[in-house]
């Protein structure tokens, strides 16, 4: 039998953790850790039997193939840095398989960078949570070169119960952040719907339970309804993160000239989250500036 190959994370935080300890459940070797806070990676690596890395380079010498979920733009330029501390140093042979979201364009840049580092890059853009991602049920788009999805294609068969390869580098991106941008959208038009629920003295309970039988349904309201009304945000995809994917979205929209109004009002919202200090609450905390009680109270000024 065909030894797995081994693998190293950089991004181990509660969804960097949970692929981590899937596969390692799933049977292959996790080699080493790494994050920007290295007590988080200090404490992850004794449970995976892995090293808690003290560089990027270390990874990249440790592994055969490494998964990055990182925050954003800058933290996935930093981690293939031309120059310095990098993934790219010693990648020769390397396959590298990126799971944050950020711009198409720093996806291409990072498969360029890697190809011409003699290693290979794959983007594995995720549409799911924490959860899925410890019981290995993620669903994953993936795009970049076919032979690197082909490479990659039974470990990431570990970690998700449905895989769409899209096209070349900088697709999945394009589409994560359409499937956000959706995603947004329909969580703030919830969190007005309870919101004036609340307002009106409607039942919650009940208003919640027509949604689903009716046209207001979505995936947001199986997910976020029952938190909204409890106030229960416990963070799985934060209002910081939202906010970002919607400016991804909105920049594209631009890109092709289109304006996306709903898309931009939605955005509006979670930066006026973020600038309440409630920018690490879950999305679903949205919710808080659309209940009169709430942050969102109405003025009592005359």
């Amino acid at each position: 039998m065909t030894a797995l190959p081994p693998v190293g994370f950089v991004g181990v935080g509660r969804m960097g953790a949970n692929m981590a300890r899937r596969l390692r459940d799933a049977g292959y070797p996790i080699t080493a850790v790494f994050d920007v806070r290295p007590q988080t990676a200090a404490a992850l690596a004794p449970e995976l039997g892995a090293a808690a890395a003290g560089s990027l380079a270390e990874v990249t010498k440790l592994s055969d193939t490494i998964i990055t979920v990182v925050t954003d733009d800058e933290a996935m330029r930093r981690i293939f840095a031309r120059s310095g501390d990098s993934l790219l140093n010693g990648a020769a042979g390397k396959l590298f398989v990126n799971c944050a979201t950020v711009t198409p364009d720093v996806h291409a840049n990072v498969e360029e960078a890697a190809r011409q580092a003699g290693a290979q890059s794959l983007e594995a853009c995720l549409a799911s949570s924490i959860p899925q991602a410890r019981a290995g049920t993620l669903y994953m788009m993936c795009a970049g070169g076919s032979e690197a999805f082909e490479r990659a294609k039974p470990m990431l068969q570990k970690l998700s119960s449905s895989l769409k390869y899209v096209g070349p580098a900088g697709q999945a991106a394009k589409v994560k952040a359409l499937v956000n941008m959706v995603m947004n959208i329909n969580t703030a038009a919830l969190a007005e719907g309870l919101g004036l629920g609340a307002a009106l003295g409607l039942d919650l309970n009940m208003l919640r339970e027509i949604f689903s039988q009716t046209g207001a349904g979505s995936r947001v309201l199986e997910t976020d309804g029952a938190d909204m009304q409890n106030r229960d945000h416990e963070v799985y995809f934060s209002a910081a993160h939202a906010a970002k994917d919607s400016g991804i979205a909105l920049k594209l929209g631009r890109d092709v000239g289109l304006t996306l109004p709903l898309a931009e009002a939605t955005k509006n919202q979670f930066d006026k989250m973020i600038e309440l200090g409630l920018g690490e609450m879950d999305k679903s905390g949205i919710a808080e500036l659309t209940f009169a009680d709430r942050h969102g109270k109405r003025s009592t000024a005359a």
